[in-house]
């Protein structure tokens, strides 16, 4: 449900969007061009997105939203988890009228992107998953100790940017269980078999380097489990390996990311 009731998709639109005990904040461009969502990283919010939406310009039908207690005006909920997130695509294109569209993720929104391809091989044009959806395992009891230390630590300070909208609006626990969960549908027995099963054209843009709280190589050791999941699903190809880490790949290397958009979206456009 939208609080405007205005569903025109000639002219841009910013609005909220009424899901479960929530709203959240969504911006769609509106226009004739193929719809794309961009889907968030775990506690990012869409203004992420905005070199990746300029690079693509206007021939596209660009939609942003902030995932519940992120950004400035998404709502809290009592529910963070991972299905709340699939959930939230569906409402989202349901406000819009948009049956069809591309999905591009970043980090823990691409892992939400393979599941709503997985799920809606016939509303999916495809995905771009990037820097995120790798089925490795790892997860395990001392790296979920490490991340609720992690968020115990830094939310002795998210309180004081939350009015900015650059931290979310949730407590160190519930960052950390929405964390561990990523962790525990990563694992190959879970994600690998979802990305087995996708029917829909999928490139990945794959940074380089370490992201937040990774310590050596984790990183690149578990985005080496792509490789195995290229070789059996001919849907899904590595579109680009940029030298960018984890966290800046939005902002430098949004060309190569934009460029897999093109590439997905050229059969629908002809």
């Amino acid at each position: 449900m939208t609080t405007n009731k205005n569903l025109s998709a000639n002219s841009t639109w910013t609005g909220m969007v009424s899901v479960d005990d929530t709203a959240l904040a969504v911006t769609d461009t509106g226009g004739a061009g193929i719809p794309v969502v961009y889907l968030n990283g775990q506690f990012a919010t869409q203004g992420y997105w905005r070199r990746v939406i300029s690079e693509l310009g206007t021939g596209f039908r660009h939609i942003t939203y902030d995932e519940r207690a992120r950004g400035k005006k998404s709502k809290r909920s009592a529910d963070y988890s991972f299905e709340a997130a699939v959930r939230d695509v569906d409402a989202v294109l349901a406000a819009r009228g948009v049956h069809q569209a591309v999905l591009v993720g970043w980090s823990y929104g691409a892992v939400v992107g393979a599941h709503w391809a997985h799920r809606n091989p016939e509303r999916s044009l495809g995905a771009i998953l990037v820097d995120g959806a790798f089925p490795h395992d790892w997860l395990d009891e001392a790296m979920a100790q490490r991340i609720r230390k992690m968020f115990r630590r830094m939310n002795l300070f998210m309180p004081l940017l939350r009015p900015t909208g650059l931290t979310p609006r949730m407590n160190a626990d519930q960052m950390a269980d929405s964390n561990i969960e990523l962790g525990e549908l990563s694992r190959e027995r879970e994600l690998g078999p979802v990305l087995d099963a996708i029917t829909v054209p999928v490139r990945y843009v794959v940074a380089s380097g370490t992201s937040l709280g990774s310590r050596d190589d984790e990183q690149e050791k578990i985005r080496a489990s792509l490789d195995g999941v290229v070789a059996r699903n001919p849907h899904i190809q590595v579109a680009a390996k940029v030298a960018s880490n984890h966290g800046a790949i939005l902002k430098k290397d949004f060309r190569a990311i934009a460029d897999a958009v093109r590439e997905v979206a050229a059969p629908h456009r002809a």
